[in-house]
């Protein structure tokens, strides 16, 4: 039952390639750009629902080979990484909570596709291929797991606390919902920072459908359609919340339709050039001046809830296969190359291949890394008293234990 619903809910929505004009190869619109590049037109009808708008996304995208590889690349290495954290999580390398994000990997790809380097982004503790999208590596996701000093925040963050200033990525967050707030003021600070007659920056803060109901949210909505703030309230419905399934949780299940009098758009989060486009639309609409906008992203995570649940209590695995079978973001990846005559098969082995090998070696790089001490890392980033400058020695009002009677040192 659970997987003919599913599969309904995921396969209703599919990317297809166009033919409009130009000369054709495997059924896709081809011309050649002046660089000498092959770009290909590729229809998305049927990607995209809207909800209180008079405009919509384009029902096609316009990509260039290197931008299509680019995007598989970066996919693929996704996969590999939250593959690794599989393992590495079984052979008790990682510790602690651990979510992992394979089978939703377009969405993060083609948010980062559609945004500006200077636009913000909060997200949920689902969060490893954001942080890696967003100027991460590989080697620093996993360092971050291992609880190493070269992780991405030090080791003092691990799986759901990844952060990138630099990048404008303000992490993940721990709390079911949490980053709504902070992605509300992240927006007021793009608004109050804008330069009039330009276009703004946005916010986006991603969640869950299983967060999609709490308070909070509301309560940020409303504030942000008052002021007319750059803010995106991006759900990210893999269809169940921990272990419930959203039509037990949630008695109004079309997300995109919640802001009320806020428009919104349904994305396929499964098809990587659907969230590209239709994320540039949504982007060009808050960065405008228009308010904010509810964006539902229909995708799904392989995977548990998290690595302490097995993700098959509750859905079977008849339900997963089909997924995997029919709507695989990185197949459809794959299958586009190759249609498009961006590359044959033998071409994406040897690219999955070098992935794979980089992957492994990052991660024995990771591991080299030492862990955080008391002397030098845990007082840093800590306390400051001299004005928001770095003050990274001990701060002799935090009480600390009794080294000399404790059996962890």
């Amino acid at each position: 039952m659970f997987a003919s619903r599913v599969a309904t809910t995921l396969l209703k929505r599919s990317a297809v390639a166009s033919a409009p004009a130009s000369s054709l190869r495997n059924g896709l619109a081809l011309r050649l750009m002046s660089s000498g590049e092959d770009v290909a037109t590729f229809d998305l009808t049927g990607s995209f629902e809207t909800y209180n708008l008079e405009s919509q996304p384009s029902n096609t995208i316009e990509m260039s080979k290197s931008e299509l590889l680019s995007h598989f690349e970066l996919m693929y290495t996704m996969r590999r990484m939250e593959i690794t954290c599989d393992n590495e999580y079984k052979a008790r390398e990682i510790r602690g909570f651990c979510h992992l994000y394979d089978g939703q990997e377009a969405v993060a790809t083609g948010i980062n596709a559609a945004f500006d380097p200077e636009d913000s982004w909060i997200t949920s503790y689902r969060c490893h291929c954001t942080a890696l999208a967003r100027g991460g590596t590989v080697a620093g996701v996993l360092g971050e797991l291992f609880g190493n000093v070269e992780g991405q925040t030090k080791g003092k963050g691990g799986s759901m606390h990844f952060y990138n200033k630099a990048h404008n990525f303000y992490g993940g967050q721990g709390i079911v919902g949490a980053q709504v707030p902070v992605g509300l003021g992240l927006a007021f600070a793009n608004h109050y920072n804008a330069i009039p007659g330009k276009p703004m920056q946005v916010a986006i803060a991603c969640y869950g459908d299983g967060a999609a109901n709490q308070g909070q949210i509301w309560e940020s909505a409303n504030m942000a359609s008052l002021w007319k703030l750059p803010m995106i309230f991006c759900i990210e419905n893999n269809h169940y919340g921990m272990g419930t399934s959203m039509d037990r949780h949630s008695s109004h299940s079309d997300y995109y339709k919640m802001g009320n009098h806020i428009p919104g758009v349904r994305i396929d989060g499964m098809n990587v050039l659907a969230v590209k486009e239709g994320m540039r639309f949504v982007k060009d609409f808050v960065g405008s001046g228009n308010g904010p906008m509810y964006v539902e992203m229909m995708t799904y995570r392989y995977h548990g809830h998290s690595m302490s649940d097995p993700g098959t209590t509750y859905r079977n695995r008849e339900e997963i296969a089909l997924t995997r079978s029919t709507r695989d973001p990185l197949e459809f990846v794959k299958r586009t190359l190759i249609d498009a005559g961006f590359a044959d098969a033998d071409e994406i082995k040897t690219i999955e291949k070098r992935i794979r090998k980089d992957v492994a070696n990052q991660v024995k790089q990771a591991k080299m890394s030492p862990k955080p001490t008391v002397e030098k890392d845990l007082f840093e980033f800590v306390f400051t008293s001299n004005g928001g400058k770095e003050q990274n020695e001990y701060p002799p009002h935090i009480r600390m234990p009794d080294f000399a009677k404790s059996k962890f040192y």
